[in-house]
């Protein structure tokens, strides 16, 4: 069979919106995916829900619906996305009245039962009431990670378009290649490479040259294309996009993001379990990168789930340091601060960022930001009483004081904790346009996850002179978030490279490299087949991103950090 082309439109709640028409109108497609849920757009949804039992849905995707959806039936393209978030119901019935009034026949299913909130109870993650947002309360959402297999059973049926509340990234991509090709429920060699091309593509530009370590060797960032998969019967695929679009696919980009946000060698999906290792990559020509060789396993007997609470009220102040005696300058402002707050906040947090030059000839590059952050379940522990007692000091304290915005009212903050959950009791329903409604059988060969290893690492080769340079000079590395850890995953693209990499860059090294990991838990990962080593640093981001505790609360720059860092590097391996 010809492979089954798969597009993506959507990484994210808020990305480029011209995307869909962008995708629908620049080449062949069969199918349009869409990512719209992260851990912090559950959030967002939920407090969104709590206003209007109609809402918890991403809005933008009707939107984007109003000016594509004709196109997309005039061409034969179904549309797969996750856009339902915790409402996938309602956002069905509104896809049939906008078609409706675009005057368009569709036929519009949805796949539900991820949403556990009314179970949290009896699931043991709380035994407050629901309604409760208190600190150690009550989730405000719980929603296990479904698979593909609801998606496959409404596609099967005939859906135009398939909407889903939360199943994995992937599995937007795995149902349609899944329901394209018959694949069964054990085909794990296939599922694992169609999760593998999900994994790339889901995160829409990121394949495509968008965050991307070495961006500067890219001629046409301005604009990148989204991300296609052309995934083949047995679950091999190719990486491209469309023609004449912008940005790069290549070995490189699609390391990146094979590496971005995963563990070890075995990432799990609910349906199969990818083994990282085992696949291959290679150009296929240009803007074409082709994965092969992927091996799947049974998926674990767990779900993931994600809880997400209200954790209490948040604030911060930042004030600006010029010029000479920063450190007597921020010690001052903290003197003060803590001994003027008559009622001390749950958590207060200093950060001093030493972003000031010696003799800097702007202003700007001259000083430095002292932030302080303070979180209570209280909103009046850390509202005008903390911003107004920050502006007091503007005429008593530190010399050229100023602060970075005027007092204001603390914020509502939100916790995330993982959980998990037997698979066998949560309920994945495919909901038809006819309202007829398929109980989705949970998996019945599973196998619990387990670390791979420990792989043999290359020799060693006997480098000689070295020059101490950046680690990006050779290195690529991606990072994100999960929950209150993040991940790094650096790779080179060479084998003498991969020999040196191997060897130098250990946990002990990267605890000096990055000193913000020295008492977390650290765990490397090696794989070989991509060059890289994939480091899980436990704890980083403290209880999640909307937790916000550090100043890059997604990780997102802590690869870029690492490679920034300097270290001996055998000169035979520098470009």
């Amino acid at each position: 069979m010809a492979p089954v082309r798969i597009g993506n439109c959507s990484g994210f709640y808020g990305d480029r919106h011209a995307a869909m028409r962008e995708m629908l109108t620049g080449g062949e497609l069969d199918y349009l995916t869409g990512d719209y849920l992260a851990e912090l757009t559950m959030l967002i949804l939920a407090r969104d829900r709590a206003k209007s039992p109609d809402r918890g849905y991403a809005k933008t995707f009707l939107t984007q619906l109003e000016e594509s959806l004709g196109l997309a039936l005039e061409r034969g393209v179904k549309i797969v996305a996750n856009a339902g978030g915790l409402n996938p119901a309602a956002l069905a019935t509104a896809v049939r009245t906008l078609a409706e009034r675009l005057g368009l026949g569709v036929n519009v299913a949805h796949v539900e039962g991820d949403d556990l909130i009314e179970r949290a109870g009896e699931l043991g993650w709380t035994s407050a009431p629901v309604a409760s947002v208190a600190p150690g309360g009550s989730p405000l959402a719980a929603n296990a990670y479904l698979g593909a297999w609801g998606i496959v059973d409404c596609l099967d049926a005939g859906a135009d378009v398939v909407v889903t509340g939360r199943v994995t990234d992937a599995s937007v991509i795995v149902g349609p290649a899944a329901a394209h090709f018959g694949w069964g429920r054990t085909d794990y060699d296939a599922l694992a490479g169609a999760v593998a091309a999900g994994h790339v593509i889901e995160c829409g530009t990121q394949a495509t040259g968008g965050n991307f370590a070495f961006f500067t060797d890219i001629a046409d960032l301005t604009h990148p294309g989204f991300p296609l998969a052309e995934i083949e019967a047995d679950g091999s695929s190719v990486i491209t996009k469309h023609p004449g679009t912008g940005g790069r696919v290549s070995v490189d980009t699609v390391t990146a993001q094979l590496l971005y946000e995963i563990g070890g060698a075995r990432y799990a999906n609910p349906d199969v379990t990818l083994r990282v290792d085992s696949l291959a990559l290679r150009d296929d020509g240009p803007d074409r990168v082709r994965i092969s060789g992927v091996r799947g396993e049974p998926p674990p007997p767990t779900l993931k789930v994600s809880l997400n609470a209200v954790g209490g009220f948040r604030n911060a102040m930042t004030f600006v340091l010029t010029g000479l005696d920063i450190e007597a300058k921020a010690d001052l402002v903290r003197r003060q601060m803590e001994s003027g707050l008559t009622v001390k906040p749950a958590e207060l947090e200093w950060t001093l960022a030493r972003t000031d030059h010696p003799d800097a000839d702007t202003e700007e590059s001259a000083s430095a930001l002292l932030r302080c952050v303070v979180r209570d379940p209280d909103p009046a522990n850390v509202g005008r009483h903390f911003s107004s007692a920050a502006v007091e000091l503007a005429l008593g304290s530190y010399p050229g004081f100023t602060t970075t915005a005027p007092p204001g009212d603390g914020q509502v903050y939100g916790v995330f904790t993982p959980g998990y959950v037997d698979a066998t009791l949560v309920p994945h329903v495919a909901v038809h346009a006819d309202g007829t409604r398929t109980d989705i059988a949970p998996a019945t060969q599973t196998k619990v996850l387990e670390p791979v290893g420990p792989f043999a690492l290359p020799e060693p080769l006997p480098f000689g002179e070295t020059r101490r340079v950046p680690l990006g000079t050779i290195a690529g590395a991606r990072s994100g978030d999960k929950g209150g850890d993040a991940n790094v995953g650096v790779w080179v693209s060479t084998g003498p490279q991969w020999q040196w990499l191997a060897h130098a860059l250990t946990v002990d090294r990267l605890r000096q490299l990055l000193p913000e990991t020295e008492n977390l838990t650290v765990t490397r990962h090696v794989l070989p087949n991509l060059r890289a080593v994939n480091f899980v640093i436990e704890g980083i981001l403290g209880k999640g991103v909307a937790h916000q505790a550090r100043f890059d609360p997604q990780a997102k720059g802590l690869g870029e950090w690492l490679r920034a860092r300097h270290l001996e590097i055998p000169k035979e391996l520098l470009p």
